[in-house]
């Protein structure tokens, strides 16, 4: 049981239950927000304005905050006094560093999963992939963005501490947005066929391969990037929530 006060002052008794549905509410919106961000429908420099996000998904203003303040930590959020919250806008350098800190992380990861050499792990990296692929075939963009970073989360999900996934969700997510800024239009920022390598190098037991393919994915990524910065753009968030 809680105690709080509402506005008026009065105090309020919440039951663990009632807390635990908040948390769970909050857990949604942050993952609406986050999930927006990756399939590039909320771009960077948009302005989230929380009267219009409390609207969107019926809860208050504080609500709002809270989780505003749990996407700025993790880095996809930009809180400006006296301006409000935007979608982060990673400067070139933020980029670079962003892809050396994955470049050190991600190889490391393949390595840890390729030596366990499960053959149920390297099936849901298939199934994943096989997504990837009906998603690219059917056009869906958003889902193709969406699914092309989550297999990079699905590889640290598999072999990490909770600190490494958090730390690879936050680097992914971001790399969507830098992906958003700094991609060139007529290149494609994951080619169709670099998740499949990595999984097959894994399935023959080749490690320092898969390890290096992987290096080289991100390279490859990073090279796409040029330096053009696009305006910052009103978006409805009523169409991309509601």
């Amino acid at each position: 049981m809680f105690i709080e006060k509402d506005p008026s002052g009065a105090r309020k008794v919440r039951s663990t239950g009632q807390i635990l549905g908040t948390a769970d509410k909050l857990d949604a919106i942050y993952e609406r927000i986050f999930t927006a961000v990756m399939e590039h429908r909320l771009i960077p420099g948009t302005r989230l304005v929380e009267e219009k996000l409390a609207g969107v998904f019926k809860v208050n203003r504080t609500r709002i905050r809270e989780v505003l303040a749990r996407l700025a930590y993790e880095g996809i959020v930009a809180t400006i006094p006296h301006r409000g919250a935007f979608v982060a806008s990673p400067s070139v350098e933020e980029a670079r560093h962003v892809f050396q800190a994955r470049r050190i992380l991600e190889p490391a990861l393949i390595r840890s999963l390729a030596a366990r050499g499960d053959k149920k792990d390297l099936k849901r990296l298939h199934a994943h992939v096989a997504r990837e692929r009906a998603a690219r075939e059917s056009g869906d963009k958003r889902a193709v963005i969406r699914l092309s970073g989550e297999f990079h989360l699905l590889i640290a999900e598999m072999v990490a501490s909770p600190p490494l996934i958090k730390l690879m969700r936050e680097l992914a997510s971001i790399t969507c947005l830098i992906i958003l800024l700094y991609d060139s239009p007529n290149v494609p920022a994951c080619p169709n066929h670099e998740h499949t390598d990595i999984i097959m190098a894994m399935e023959r037991g080749e490690i320092d391969a898969a390890s290096a393919i992987m290096l080289g994915h991100l390279d490859h990524i990073e090279a796409t990037l040029d330096l053009s910065l696009p305006e910052n753009t009103d978006v409805d968030l009523d169409a991309i929530f509601g």
